[in-house]
């Protein structure tokens, strides 16, 4: 387990979660339940906030990716540390204006973006982030009619494939994303955005994949892209404002995993910024208003999911079950790419793991595991359950699968808990069915 003053284990053998013990928020909130602890979520934005302002002399913005959890109070907590926000749709976008963030702190990004969603960023005016030639003709279109010129980064690839799923590598030369800087294609897209009128090209934005521990493959396309924009430069007569790195820093699941500190995140982004200046002045461009764009490594390990236990199932010589009251309407994570966890009793933290048990979860699907093979001391039906480093792309990936509720969300800090996503009702699931008249 990847300990630290908000996450660890009590005398009494107890998982303790932003000062508050695992059990007594079971017990009050229920379960499943996935709960946030603010403090480290706080602590990470710091980090990345100080790198920039320290290495790079603040020349730069930290943009919370929002794919990785979206709510209305998390957008809060970010933008009060001082950080704008990455956000990929008009749900997230509206829900950033919610929370009150500046236009100038939002970047929308999407490879299919939606007409409805580029004329909701005009009229908001944040930076939109584009990866198509027809919606540069729509953003143009739209910023005629409303009279508005916008500013504009293009997504470009470098080609940079990073050790990672193969699900989540999204710099390949065969992504969906971006233009690729090998062949022309990122060169002619940017040739094709500087003739419109009523956008205003800013620079570039990038994004190799998720997940990622080797800071060499964020240098090697750092150089990439300022070797890309000092050839615009040099092409086309255009010296880009700005650079956007994109995020994929890793985070800790299982002890396969680096285990880095908060500190860890701060010194790795600080060497990338190293690169990027010493890279910059060697092609003889203006350091470029740096952005990056951190969720996974910002709200990931913030996040613990409790879970009651339910069936035990031993097949002999084959395999053990543990079945939770949650599933992969809670966690699709392992149905979608088998990703890997580490899961403990939040009771019994300290008790020796003596069985490998598959979690399974709840609904009507074979695949439907929480996380397989975990080391744990022998599970007993009202057990809790936590699994750790959740905080990413579990609510946000939720559905109703089988009609279950998806879990409420719960911010811990210094032992007080509050919900910042209330729990769903049997309502919630019915309220916008609609039944035809010659059906009633």
């Amino acid at each position: 387990m990847n300990e630290r003053s908000t996450l660890k284990i009590d005398e009494k053998g107890h998982l303790r979660i932003g000062g508050a013990d695992a059990l007594d928020l079971a017990a009050r909130f229920g379960t499943p339940l996935y709960v946030m602890d603010e403090q480290y979520i706080r602590d990470m934005c710091a980090a990345y906030r100080t790198a920039i302002e320290e290495e790079y002399g603040g020349n730069g913005l930290v943009l919370y990716a929002s794919k990785a959890f979206c709510c209305t109070a998390v957008y809060k907590i970010v933008q009060s540390e001082g950080v704008g926000a990455d956000v990929v749709s008009g749900g997230e976008l509206y829900t950033a204006r919610r929370a009150g963030f500046p236009a100038e702190k939002i970047y929308l990004h999407g490879n299919n973006k939606l007409r409805r969603e580029l004329e909701e960023a005009a009229d908001y005016g944040v930076t939109v982030v584009a990866d198509a030639y027809s919606e540069l003709d729509m953003l143009d279109e739209i910023c005629a009619e409303k009279g508005k010129i916008l500013n504009v980064l293009l997504r470009v690839n470098p080609g940079v494939e990073a050790h990672t799923h193969h699900y989540i590598q999204t710099a390949k030369t065969d992504s969906k994303f971006g233009f690729s800087v090998e062949g022309g294609a990122a060169m002619d897209f940017a040739r094709y955005a500087l003739q419109k009128k009523h956008i205003a090209l800013q620079g570039f934005h990038s994004h190799i994949g998720s997940q990622i521990f080797e800071l060499h493959s964020f240098r090697l396309a750092a150089d990439k892209l300022l070797s890309f924009m000092a050839d615009v430069k040099n092409t086309l007569g255009f010296e880009a404002a700005q650079l956007n790195l994109g995020g994929g820093f890793g985070i800790w699941y299982t002890d396969e995993d680096a285990v880095q500190s908060v500190s860890d995140y701060a010194a790795g982004l600080k060497s990338i910024l190293r690169e990027v200046k010493e890279q910059a002045a060697a092609k003889g461009l203006r350091a470029p208003f740096l952005l990056v764009e951190p969720g996974r490594s910002v709200v990931g390990e913030a996040g613990v999911t409790l879970y009651t236990v339910g069936a035990v199932k031993d097949i002999p010589g084959v395999k053990k079950y543990a079945a939770v009251d949650g599933g992969m309407f809670a966690n699709p994570r392992y149905a979608l790419y088998q990703a890997k966890y580490t899961a403990v009793l939040a009771g019994r933290a300290r008790e020796k793991a003596t069985e490998r048990v598959s979690i399974a979860g709840k609904c009507c699907e074979s695949g439907d595991i929480v996380c397989a093979d975990v080391q744990l001391p022998p599970a007993r039906r009202g057990d809790i359950l936590a699994v750790l480093s959740t905080g990413a792309y579990n609510y946000s990936m939720a559905s109703n699968y089988n009609r279950n509720l998806v879990p409420p969300v719960v911010l811990v800090k210094d032992g007080q808990a509050d919900y910042i996503v209330k729990p769903q009702s049997y309502e919630d699931l019915v309220r916008n069915d609609a039944v035809p008249a010659r059906l009633r």
